[in-house]
């Protein structure tokens, strides 16, 4: 009997929910950014230094894989300030650090730092892989490439025995799940000329997710772009066709993401490992993807495309501006005490209104993201059937929760 490949999914962190979430959901690697290095510096809260400790003590401890992302241009005035990151990735047993800045990618590597190669580094062909790999044994390849260019690299890899610095084939790596960037492998302009801000700095305003009037240069004319935001393609989903896409080749699958909620990240990982392990058994069918599908929609999207894997030339643009989930979350209180021996959660109302039935989010640094359905609701004691803002109220739950964890009701 074969043994199964070996399918990663590294999951966005953007905060301490979003780790725990991502681990509940089965990643098994997540990447983050820390301080302004990154490419989602301005869009994601990011950790500090500090936080490494606490981020690689969590994760080693539910054998899940993290990487730093440093994968934004560096000056030469910054070269103190990231060698001291790297050499903070490494004290603290980081596992990889993602960049494209030959800076980063040399001293990473003169140190004995894992690298992975960084979409900004635009691998679109065979010969990029073989330049790469003497810094690095995981690259993920640019999303402009087809699935059918993305297996020709994987067979010549093999073909030609291309291996990484660890002695390994190349492993390649491919965004599954998340926004998508108008401009070839996210290298945008935008901003940097209409705020002085480069998205190739992390700080992008993303000015192409507006809508857009066309005038005429006498000022007489002015036609309202209608139906189609231009410049800011659908989220790619390749949930419907992951059996192709690691038929390609791929070892690793990557959900863009780190701006986005805890239950983005819990839902989307938790969607894609299920796909991932129904393709493995043989149980990937039509009937799950549409499951899979009602389920992703609930949750930040702009729409779904396949991106250009399936031989696109041209990209799907939205309908609307920001998401168009099925479902939203409203803020409606906070855990003030879990009994562990009752399994009842005390909550404070701090906003609207809750009822029995209600289904909910309950999240928190360690907690992670639970989804619960209110079975009950007490007040003083008395079971009501609907408690409001300003209410002391107990519910059970058989999950242990903290104190000053955020409740939220899901609406649709």
């Amino acid at each position: 009997m074969s043994k199964r490949p070996k399918i990663e999914i590294t999951a966005p962190v953007g905060s301490w929910e979003s780790l725990q979430a991502a681990i509940q959901a089965g990643a098994d690697s997540v990447y983050f950014g820390i301080g302004v290095m990154n490419m989602r510096a301005r869009s994601s809260v990011n950790f500090s230094l500090r936080d490494l400790v606490r981020i690689s003590r969590i994760c080693r401890k539910h054998g899940v894989k993290t990487y730093l992302t440093l994968n934004t241009v560096i000056f030469d005035n910054e070269m103190k300030e990231m060698k001291k990151l790297v050499d903070s990735a490494k004290k603290n047993r980081i596992d990889s650090i993602i960049a494209s800045d030959q800076a980063v990618i040399q001293y990473a590597r003169s140190v004995g730092m894992e690298v992975h190669m960084s979409t900004q580094t635009n691998i679109t062909n065979l010969e990029a892989v073989k330049y790469w790999s003497q810094f690095s044994g995981t690259m993920v390849t640019a999303r402009e490439l087809s699935l059918e260019q993305v297996a020709s690299i994987h067979r010549s890899v093999i073909r030609q025995k291309i291996k990484g610095p660890d002695g390994q084939l190349v492993k390649l790596e491919v965004f599954a799940h998340g926004a998508l960037c108008m401009a070839v492998s996210g290298k945008c302009y935008l901003s940097l000329d209409h705020y002085n801000v480069s998205a190739n700095r992390g700080g992008c305003y993303q000015t192409c997710r507006r809508p857009y009037k066309v005038t005429d240069a006498d000022g007489e004319i002015e036609l309202v772009v209608d139906n189609e935001y231009i410049m800011s393609p659908k989220d790619l989903c390749t949930i419907g066709f992951i059996d192709r896409i690691l038929a390609s080749g791929v070892s690793v699958l990557k959900i863009e993401g780190r701006g986005r909620s805890p239950e983005y990240v819990k839902t989307v990982v938790s969607c894609y490992r299920e796909a991932v392990d129904a393709v493995l058994d043989g149980t990937y069918s039509k009937d799950k993807v549409e499951g899979w599908m009602i389920t992703l929609k609930t949750v930040y999207n702009r729409g779904f495309w396949d991106g250009y894997y399936l031989g696109r030339k041209m990209g799907e643009w939205a309908g609307s501006h920001g998401s168009v989930a099925t479902t939203y979350k409203e803020y409606v209180g906070r855990i003030t005490n879990y009994f562990k021996k009752l399994k009842v959660a005390e909550l404070k109302m701090e906003s609207g209104a809750l009822c029995k039935g209600d289904r909910i989010y309950i999240q928190g640094p360690t907690t992670g993201v639970v989804e619960f359905t209110v079975p009950e609701i007490r007040v003083e004691l008395k079971e009501v059937k609907k408690t409001v803002k300003g209410e002391a109220c107990s519910v059970p739950i058989d999950i242990l929760l903290r104190r000053a964890d955020k409740v939220y009701k899901i609406n649709s």
